[in-house]
């Protein structure tokens, strides 16, 4: 298995990713968009794409952030999905992955920061790549945009403060607006690079503190996590 990362800055990492790549032994190459690296120009070089958050949005222009190409970036997801690839998209990813096939990316009704549980809708209860999951889980949140929807997405899970956590987009096909993939590492990264933003942020309905999100323990949900993609692998080598 051939897994092609996109990461979108410095502060911005693989999470859980990472570890789960590297000791199934799969071949990892990565586009650093911030530092200059330019996203594949087709998907021939990878089984599995996937595409890593950010502060941007689908919409943002190159005049506005000159290394990040959202249009280069929603030619190489219908690229992998053309291909039959496996495509996965967390947070930003997951709304270029709508952005990609004509759905718009949509404001969430709450702004997310922290730990928070999702719940699995009906199709996702019965979902077998997601049967494991339990429900409410309780994963890691950074957002306050949401992917768009087309007509054939199906809505897997949904938190109390945003509708779209997990959208099911295809066969192998997943966008996941909440951060199943955060380690106590990366949220340390956000956090640092975050100040002003969490200021702001303060007092709302979901945002937990720096010292709620520096104790809590991701390793439960990085297992949830893990199961699923090898369950979704395992599918794809059918």
């Amino acid at each position: 298995m051939r897994v092609h990362f996109v990461i979108h800055e410095s502060f911005e990492s693989a999470g859980t990713y990472l570890p789960w790549a590297e000791s199934r032994g799969y071949t990892i190459t990565w586009s650093r968009v911030y530092a200059g690296e330019t996203v594949p120009a087709n998907a021939d070089g990878f089984d599995m794409l996937v595409v890593f958050g950010g502060p941007q949005s689908p919409r943002t222009t190159l005049a506005e952030c000159p290394y990040f190409d959202s249009q280069a970036e929603q030619h190489l997801i219908n690229q992998a999905i053309s291909a039959r690839k496996v495509v996965v998209g967390i947070c930003l990813g997951s709304q270029l992955i709508g952005e990609a096939l004509g759905a718009k990316v949509c404001q969430s009704p709450e702004k997310e920061i922290g730990h928070y549980p999702i719940a699995l809708t009906e199709a996702g209860q019965q979902h077998p790549l997601f049967s494991h999951f339990g429900s409410p889980l309780t994963v890691g949140h950074w957002h306050n945009d949401m992917p768009g929807l087309t007509d054939q997405a199906t809505i897997l899970a949904t938190s109390e403060g945003c509708p779209r956590q997990i959208v099911q987009y295809g066969n192998f096909i997943y966008g996941f607006q909440c951060h199943i993939e955060f380690t106590a590492e990366a949220v340390e990264g956000l956090i640092q690079h975050s100040e002003q933003e969490l200021a702001e942020a303060k007092g709302k309905r979901f945002i937990r503190s720096v010292e709620e999100m520096r104790a809590w323990d991701y390793q439960q949900m990085n297992e949830k996590l893990w199961q699923f993609l090898d369950k979704l692998v395992e599918k794809r080598n059918d």
